[in-house]
C-alpha cells in the first residue's frame, strides 16, 4: 500500500508539472494564436471567418472533424484560387480562432451557426461549398434546405451520408485525447502537432508555429466530440432529404490517412453517391485524406476548369 502510495503521488506530481508546463507555453503563445481572420458573433459567442480575394463567386471552405486551424489547413489550396475568387474560411465552434462552446452539435444548429457567420462577415449567397470530412454533411444539408444559397458543391474528401453507417466512432478515445490535451500531455508526443498541412503544405515557418500553437489549444475541444457525438444522426437526417441537384464535383483520397476505410469502400461509397446527380463528376486522387495539402495544385486547376463550365 505504501509503494501504491508512493506512485499515485509521484503520478500526480508529474500530470502537476505538465500542467503547469502547459499553461506557461500557453502564456507564451499568446500572440501566435491572435485571429487571421475576422471575429464576428454568432449566439452570443465569437466566430472566425477569414475572408481573402475578390470576385463575384465566393468559395466556402469548411473543414472536417477534428482539424484543428482551418484557415491555415486550406492555406496551400485557396492561395492558389483567391486571385479569381473570393475566398472565405468558416471555423465553425470549437476550431480554430473561434470559441469553444459545450452546445448541441446537431446539423441545424452547426449549418445555422455558419451561415450566420458568413453574413456578419458582409458575405452574401450563393455560395461554392468546398467541405472537407466531416463537413460534407452540412454542404449537403444546406444545398437542400437553402438551394438558392448554394450554387455548387466541390467535395474534398468529403463525406456523404452512408460512410456513417458502418463507421466506428470512439468517444471515450476523443475524451481521452481531451483531458490529455487540457493537461499539456500532448506537448510530449513527437510530432503530433506536424499535420499534413505542416508537413505537405506551402505554409510559412511562421504559419507553422502558429498552427502548431492552435494544435495545442484547440485538439479534441468539447464543440468536436459534440460534434461527433451528433454525427450518426446528422448522417440520417440529411440522407432523409434526398440527393440535392446541383453542379459538384468530388476529389475523392485512397482513403489513407485516418478515415477507417480500405481505398475500394471509401472510393466506392462517394462513386455511387454522385452517380445519382445529373452531370456530376468526380477525380480520383492518389494521395491520403486530407487532399488539399497534398494535391493543391493539381485541385485548384480542376475546380477553376469546372467552374468556368458553369
Amino acid at each position: 500500500m505504501k509503494i501504491i502510495f508512493i506512485v499515485i503521488v509521484a503520478m500526480l506530481i508529474l500530470l502537476l508539472i505538465i500542467y503547469i508546463n502547459h499553461q506557461i507555453h500557453l502564456k507564451g503563445e499568446a500572440e501566435l494564436r491572435l485571429p487571421l481572420g475576422k471575429m464576428v458573433e454568432v449566439d452570443g459567442h465569437n466566430m472566425s471567418v477569414y475572408i481573402e480575394g475578390t470576385g463575384d463567386t465566393t468559395l466556402v471552405f469548411m473543414s472536417g472533424g477534428g482539424t484543428c486551424s482551418p484557415i491555415l489547413d486550406f492555406k496551400s489550396l485557396y492561395s492558389l484560387l483567391s486571385d479569381k475568387y473570393q475566398i472565405a474560411v468558416v471555423e465553425k465552434f470549437g476550431y480554430g480562432f473561434s470559441d469553444v462552446v459545450d452546445k448541441n452539435r446537431d446539423i441545424d444548429s452547426i449549418l445555422e451557426d455558419t451561415r450566420t457567420a458568413l453574413a456578419s462577415a458582409g458575405l452574401t449567397a450563393p455560395y461554392v461549398l468546398c467541405p472537407h470530412s466531416m463537413s460534407g454533411l452540412e454542404a449537403l444539408y444546406w444545398a437542400q434546405k437553402y438551394p438558392n444559397e448554394v450554387s455548387a458543391i466541390i467535395g474534398l474528401d468529403m463525406a456523404v451520408p452512408e460512410y456513417y453507417d458502418s463507421m466506428n466512432i470512439n468517444i471515450p478515445l476523443m475524451r481521452i485525447a481531451s483531458w490529455a490535451a487540457n493537461i499539456g500531455v500532448t506537448r510530449f508526443i513527437p510530432g503530433l502537432s506536424d499535420s499534413d498541412a505542416v508537413k505537405y503544405g506551402t505554409l510559412s515557418d511562421k504559419e507553422k508555429e502558429i498552427y502548431k500553437a492552435v494544435f495545442y489549444s484547440r485538439t479534441a475541444t468539447v464543440t468536436m466530440i459534440n460534434e461527433t457525438e451528433w454525427v450518426k444522426e446528422n448522417a440520417e437526417t440529411v440522407n432523409s432529404m434526398g440527393i440535392p441537384q446541383l453542379p459538384m464535383l468530388l476529389f475523392i483520397s485512397d482513403g489513407s490517412g485516418g478515415t477507417g476505410f480500405d481505398k475500394d469502400t471509401w472510393r466506392k461509397i462517394p462513386i455511387e453517391y454522385i452517380a445519382q446527380i445529373d452531370g456530376g463528376k468526380y477525380i480520383e486522387l492518389n494521395c491520403p485524406h486530407y487532399v488539399h495539402d497534398y494535391e493543391y495544385k493539381a485541385i485548384s486547376e480542376s475546380i477553376i476548369a469546372f467552374l468556368s463550365e458553369r
